[in-house]
């Protein structure tokens, strides 16, 4: 899939796409991911699940939960404007839908399943767009954005918290509970 054009997507964006490699297919992406998503996530305990990197950061739980969320309304924008709507969408406030979320009330085993479901609806509808919905736009939080453009954002912006997991969750998450004997392996463990 051809990247998406300069000025198709609002310029925060532009992180999140160069996280895509050129020349990679943003569906392989994310149909990659989940393996390695639920590889680090699964790994961790209840109570690791729980723990935060520094004050006022969101728990991996909490993290979890936002990229779904922010995936849902990335597909939502992306069928909209696929399907000819030209109705402006309304941005969102990820730390207001953090807070609101309980994520941290519910099993991480749980917020795995509800991802794998998720990222199956995402991959089904971005897989049944051809090109001519593909190039498609609307406006969503004030700004153009194209479906191609969603399609890149998606996938990189999962690959941006995998990266703040491994870079700043692992290295403070505690290793004790984690080598415990008949424990899973320590996330870092991995990485190192």
């Amino acid at each position: 899939m051809a990247r998406p054009a300069p000025g198709t997507y609002q310029s925060y964006a532009q992180g999140y796409i160069d996280l895509i490699p050129a020349g990679a297919d943003p569906l392989a992406l994310l149909r990659q991911q989940p393996a390695e998503l639920h590889r680090d996530l699964a790994r961790l305990s209840e109570a690791q699940a729980l723990l935060r990197y520094a004050p006022g950061k969101w728990t991996p739980k909490e993290m979890l939960l936002h990229i779904m969320d922010t995936e849902r309304i990335f597909t939502y924008r992306a069928l909209r404007f696929a399907r000819g709507d030209a109705q402006s969408l309304p941005g969102f406030d990820e730390n207001e839908f953090a807070a609101s979320s309980e994520a941290n009330d519910r099993l991480l085993s749980d917020l795995l399943t509800e991802y794998h479901a998720v990222r199956a609806a995402t991959l089904a509808l971005f897989g049944s767009l051809n090109a001519a919905q593909l190039d498609r736009a609307g406006l969503a939080n004030g700004a153009p954005v194209s479906v191609r453009a969603l399609v890149f954002i998606t996938a990189g912006h999962e690959r941006h918290h995998l990266s703040i997991l491994r870079e700043r969750y692992w290295p403070v998450l505690p290793l004790a509970e984690a080598s415990a004997p008949g424990a899973a392996q320590h996330p870092a463990a991995s990485l190192r």
